[in-house]
C-alpha cells in the first residue's frame, strides 16, 4: 500500500487498482474508508484507479490537528497526492460527502483539473440546502418494497435532524437500487470504515463557503459530470441538474434503476457511463432518454457523413474507413442502445434502432447527412428513410438484412457465456423480427427518395444476395454492387468498399 506525506506531515494513503490513465477517487461517507469503492463497477479495467484514504481512515495516519479533518483543510491532502504521483492535471472522482471536497478543490485548484466526476454528490459547497420535500418523492419511488414503511420513518426522523447509528442502518435500504445480498454486504461494512469523530469535523464551522466558491466554479475550464440514480435521496436527479447548471462546461446523468451507490446497482451503466465521459475521444447525446456515445473526425465544415454499426458491434469499427473519409467528410460514428459505451436499457429491435439514429441525426443537427449502415445499421437506416423522406441526404446500405422472413427461421440463440461489449437481450429480440419481419418494412421500400447504395458481399456473406438484389430493385433509383468479401464488406475490402463509395459521389 503506498503512502505519501501531505502539507502538515501527516502520513497519507492510497490504493491502486487497474492501469491505464490514472484516476483519483475521493471517497464519501464522511470520511469512509475508500475500500468501499472497490473497482468501482469495473472501471478499474479500463483505468489506473488511486483510491484515496482521506486522513484518520483506512490505511491513513490520524492528524495530530483533528481541526483539519474540516473540509477545506483536506483539499490540501488532494493536491499533496497530485504533487506525489506528478501528474501536472488530474481526472478526478468523488462520491457523495466527498462531492463538496472536489469542488473545494476545483474552486482552489481550477489549472491542476482535467475532467471532474461527481458521484451522487453533496452539494453543502455550493449552497445547494437539501429539500426534503424532493427527498421524500424520491423515497417514494420505492412504497413498493417490503422495507419501505419502516426505512420511510427512519429517513424521516434523520430529516427532522435527529440521525443516530440505528436510524442510520434502518434508512440504508434507500441507498441502494436493490436491498439484496449484495447491497446487505456492501451495507454492512460502513459502520467500521467510517471514522466518527472525522465526520463531525468534517462540515464544522466555516468549511463551506459558497459566495466564494460558486463564482470560482462558474469559471471551471474542466468538463463536469454530475451522475446521479434515479431514485437517489441524498442527490435527486432535479438537484443533480440544478448542480451541473453551476458549472459552464458540465453534464449531468441519471442512471436508472440506481439510487446512492449506483456502480453496486449496475456495474456495467455506471462504468460505461464514466468512461465515456473521461474518454476525450468520445462524446454523447441523449436521444429518447438514451444516452448515445459516438465518435467524431475531419473538419467540421466538411459535408458530414454517419455511420451506423452492425449488430454486437460498436462505432469503433469504423475507425478504419471513417479516418479515411475524414478527408473529404465530417464523419460521425455512434454506438446505438445496447452496444459500445451507449446506454443498455434492456429492450430492443429494429424499430428502437431506428428511433436512435433518427434521435441522433436531430442531436447533432444532421438533417441531409449521408448515412452508412451496416447490417444491424442499414436497417436502421432504411426504415428510417420510409418513414422520414428527406431526413437523410444519401443513403448506403451494407448488407442490410431484406425485410423478408428468413427461411428457414433461426433457433433461440444461447447465451455464449462470459463477458460481452454488448447487452445479450439485443440477440433474441431482434433474431424473432428477422425470422418474422414487419411486412410495412418490405412496403414502404418504394417511399424512400434519398440516394441509395445497396453493397452486397456476395456468395460468402450469410445475406441472401437475391433477396438484397430484390429489396435494391424496390428503392427508387437504387444503385447496387457487389464485392465479393462476405458480410463484412468495409472490414475485408476496405479499399473497394471506399471506391464503391466514390463511385456513389461521395
Amino acid at each position: 500500500m503506498p503512502t505519501f506525506h501531505t502539507y502538515d506531515g501527516t502520513e497519507l494513503a492510497y490504493h491502486l487498482m487497474g492501469e491505464g490513465t490514472p484516476l483519483i477517487c475521493l471517497p464519501g461517507g464522511a470520511m469512509r474508508a475508500s475500500a468501499y469503492l472497490g473497482t468501482l463497477g469495473g472501471l478499474a479495467a479500463h483505468r489506473q484507479l488511486i483510491l484515496l484514504d482521506l486522513r484518520g481512515t483506512g490505511g491513513s495516519a490520524a492528524p495530530a490537528d483533528p481541526a483539519t479533518y474540516r473540509c477545506d483543510r483536506q483539499t490540501g491532502d488532494v493536491e499533496a497526492l497530485r504533487a506525489h504521483l506528478g501528474l501536472e492535471r488530474v481526472d478526478l472522482l468523488a462520491h457523495s460527502a466527498a462531492g463538496d471536497l472536489a469542488a473545494l478543490y476545483a474552486a482552489r485548484y481550477p489549472e491542476r483539473l482535467r475532467n471532474l466526476v461527481l458521484v451522487a454528490p453533496t452539494t453543502r459547497a455550493t449552497g445547494l440546502p437539501a429539500v426534503v420535500r424532493d427527498a421524500r418523492e424520491a423515497a417514494a419511488l420505492r412504497s413498493s418494497q417490503p422495507w419501505y414503511e419502516d426505512a420511510l420513518a427512519a429517513l424521516e426522523e434523520i430529516w427532522a435532524g435527529r440521525m443516530t447509528d440505528e436510524l442510520r442502518a434502518r434508512a440504508r435500504p434507500f441507498m441502494y437500487g436493490r436491498w439484496d445480498a449484495a447491497a446487505r454486504e456492501h451495507a454492512a461494512g460502513s459502520p467500521a470504515q467510517i471514522n466518527a469523530e472525522a465526520a463531525a469535523r468534517y462540515a464544522g464551522e466555516g468549511a463551506f463557503d459558497p459566495a466564494a466558491t460558486v463564482p470560482a466554479l462558474r469559471t471551471l475550464e474542466a468538463p463536469v459530470l454530475v451522475l446521479t440514480g434515479e431514485y437517489d435521496t441524498v442527490l435527486t436527479p432535479d438537484r443533480a441538474a440544478e448542480l451541473a447548471a453551476l458549472f459552464p462546461h458540465a453534464e449531468f446523468a441519471v442512471q436508472r434503476g440506481a439510487a446512492h451507490f449506483p456502480w453496486i446497482d449496475d456495474a456495467g451503466a455506471f462504468a460505461r457511463t464514466i468512461e465515456a465521459f473521461l474518454d476525450p475521444e468520445v462524446h454523447s447525446v441523449r436521444a429518447g432518454g438514451v444516452r448515445l456515445a459516438h465518435r467524431v473526425w475531419g473538419d467540421p465544415a466538411a459535408p458530414p457523413v454517419v455511420l451506423a454499426h452492425g449488430r454486437c458491434g460498436n462505432s469503433g469499427d469504423w475507425a478504419h474507413i471513417a479516418a479515411r473519409l475524414a478527408a473529404t467528410h465530417r464523419v460521425y460514428a455512434f454506438d446505438f442502445r445496447g452496444h459500445g459505451l451507449s446506454d443498455w436499457p434492456g429492450r430492443y429491435s429494429f424499430e428502437l434502432f431506428r428511433d436512435d439514429l433518427h434521435g441522433f441525426l436531430e442531436a447533432r443537427n444532421l438533417a441531409g447527412a449521408t448515412v452508412v449502415g451496416h447490417s444491424m445499421g442499414a436497417a436502421a437506416a432504411y426504415l428510417l428513410a420510409e418513414r422520414h423522406p428527406g431526413l437523410i441526404g444519401r443513403l448506403v446500405l451494407e448488407e442490410p438484412p431484406p425485410p423478408l422472413p428468413l427461411d428457414p427461421p433461426r433457433p433461440v440463440p444461447e447465451h455464449p457465456g462470459g463477458e460481452l461489449d454488448f447487452d445479450w437481450p439485443l440477440v433474441p429480440s431482434t433474431d424473432a423480427q428477422l425470422n418474422a419481419p414487419d411486412p410495412a418494412g418490405r412496403e414502404l421500400l418504394g417511399e424512400i427518395t434519398a440516394p441509395t447504395l445497396v453493397i452486397g458481399g456476395g456468395p460468402g456473406s450469410r445475406i441472401a444476395q437475391e433477396d438484397l438484389a430484390r429489396m435494391a430493385r424496390r428503392i427508387p433509383g437504387a444503385e447496387h454492387v457487389t464485392i465479393d468479401a462476405g458480410h463484412l464488406v468495409h472490414t475485408e475490402r476496405p479499399e473497394e468498399f471506399l471506391a464503391a463509395l466514390r463511385s456513389f459521389g461521395m
